[in-house]
């Protein structure tokens, strides 16, 4: 593969992460900042019934597909280049635990010491045939989501992640447009057909909103994270198919920043939620719809912040620290001084 069509592979590999990261916020925001439990019949009950319909184990699930794919570019690139991609990667990993070590003592539940753990379980799976990696991730992926295990979903997702990287799914995709539509065409009719299920079990008592052991609500959200996949995999058909449109892309080119700073990006939504909670006193103030108003807010400053950064700098602050400490080696971040 040439270096344009590599370049053209990442960009897109960053759209999706940063298409991820808009929808990850949106969840994480409720029980950070302790956001209220909305009124029946109010906007904030619809707002919440969409999170839980389009976007809870939505954008999770993407970005942690995501990550499977990156596992395996980044032993590829290492190797091709003649260094030592295993112990490479285990030093990245170990690295993105101590980031999460920290993280985690602000955020309880966030996802990286479960990428870095789940990272260390699945090296082995590189050197597997990609057919294995394929069944057996999907094999899994259908089980535990049945049983809506959310949080032993990640191992087979980012097995797919893998497989995708050996099947070379995203390599010339653009010329695989009809493939990706027809995909993304079945994916959306499961999907329809799934959320309009789930809209039935929705509950609609205030009651109902306020235990989340009551039956409603466990039958609703379990089958919301049980057809999570399969709408994750209509959102990415969806958005690579508006990206190979030269003016959406376009539009959406601040996506592909955002994303390209992944990291930086996921810690600081943290950091400013909980900025916004400590220093405005929103802290179980804030009802639903305020919740999504103040991560618009965030988001696009994060978007702007992107883009401008990577005008002058070549990396986002903590990807640039976690290459450093992955290499054992001092990288320029500006632009200038790596010319």
């Amino acid at each position: 593969m040439n270096s344009i069509e590599l370049n053209k592979r990442l960009d897109l590999l960053d759209y999706l992460r940063g298409f991820a990261l808009l929808g990850i916020i949106l969840v994480n925001i409720i029980p950070l900042l302790s956001v209220k439990l909305p009124e029946p019949g109010t906007i904030d009950a619809s707002y919440w019934r969409f999170l839980y319909l389009f976007v809870e184990g939505r954008f999770y699930t993407i970005f942690t597909f995501l990550f499977g794919v990156g596992f395996y570019i980044f032993i590829s690139r290492a190797e091709a280049k003649g260094k030592k991609g295993t112990m490479l990667f285990l030093r990245r990993m170990f690295v993105l635990f101590l980031f999460g070590l920290i993280h985690v003592k602000f955020h309880p539940g966030e996802a990286l010491t479960i990428y870095a753990v789940s990272g260390f379980i699945i090296l082995p799976f590189y050197r597997a045939p990609k057919l294995v990696n394929f069944l057996f991730g999907l094999a899994m992926l259908l089980a535990l989501s049945l049983f809506s295990a959310k949080i032993f979903m990640v191992v087979p997702l980012m097995l797919l992640g893998i497989a995708a990287g050996q099947y070379q799914v995203f390599e010339e995709i653009s010329q695989q447009w009809k493939k990706v539509a027809i995909f993304t065409g079945i994916m959306f009719v499961l999907s329809m057909v799934g959320l309009l299920y789930q809209y039935q079990l929705s509950p609609t008592v205030f009651e109902q909103l306020g235990y989340s052991h009551s039956y409603k609500m466990r039958q609703f959200i379990n089958f919301g994270i049980t057809i999570g996949p399969i709408v994750s995999a209509f959102y990415v058909g969806l958005l690579v198919l508006l990206l190979q449109i030269p003016p959406i892309q376009k539009v959406l080119s601040p996506l592909k920043s955002y994303g390209r700073m992944a990291l930086t990006n996921y810690i600081l939504q943290t950091v400013f939620m909980l900025l916004a909670g400590k220093v405005l006193n929103l802290h179980g103030q804030l009802s639903y719809t305020q919740s999504f108003y103040l991560c618009l807010i965030i988001v696009v400053f994060q978007l702007i912040f992107s883009s401008i950064g990577f005008c002058f700098f070549r990396f986002g602050p903590l990807e640039w620290l976690w290459r450093m400490a992955t290499y054992f080696e001092r990288l320029p971040i500006r632009k200038r001084d790596s010319v």
